[in-house]
C-alpha cells in the first residue's frame, strides 16, 4: 500500500522560496504519476503541478508557471516541488497525490488519484 508524506512547508516572506517533498513508503513511486494540489481557506482545491510516471509531461497551473518546478528522484522515491518568488496568494495547504500507470499528459481530476498525502501548510506573509 502506497503512503505519501509531504514535508518542507512553513512560513516564508513574499519573494522567498520553499521546496516541498513528497516521499513514498510501502511501495515504489516508479510507476506513479504525481500531482501537487493546494487548497486555501474558503477556496476550492486546485491542481498546481504534475509529473508523469516516466518523469515527462511536467505541467503547471498558469498561476505558478515560471515560479514553480516539479521534479522526481525515483531512487529516493520522492517528488519535489521547488517554489520560488512566492506570493501571499500561494498560501495554502499543499497535497501530493499519486496515480498508478499514468504516463501521459497532466490531469488534475482529483478522482483519478488513489493516494494522497496528509498535506503541508505553506504560508507566505511578511
Amino acid at each position: 500500500q502506497l503512503q505519501l508524506v509531504e514535508s518542507g512547508g512553513g512560513l516564508v516572506q513574499p519573494g522567498g522560496s520553499l521546496r516541498l517533498s513528497c516521499a513514498s513508503s510501502g511501495s515504489s513511486l516508479d510507476y506513479y504519476a504525481v500531482a501537487w494540489f493546494r487548497q486555501a481557506p474558503g477556496k476550492e482545491r486546485e491542481g498546481v503541478s504534475y509529473i508523469s510516471a516516466s518523469g515527462g509531461h511536467p505541467d503547471y497551473a498558469d498561476s505558478v508557471k515560471g515560479r514553480f518546478t516539479i521534479s522526481r528522484d525515483n531512487a529516493k522515491n520522492t517528488v519535489y516541488l521547488q517554489m520560488s518568488s512566492l506570493k501571499p496568494e500561494d498560501t495554502a495547504v499543499y497535497y501530493c497525490a499519486a496515480a498508478k500507470w499514468r504516463y501521459g499528459r497532466a490531469s488534475y481530476d482529483a478522482l483519478g488519484y488513489d493516494y494522497w498525502g496528509q498535506g503541508a501548510q505553506v504560508t507566505v506573509s511578511s
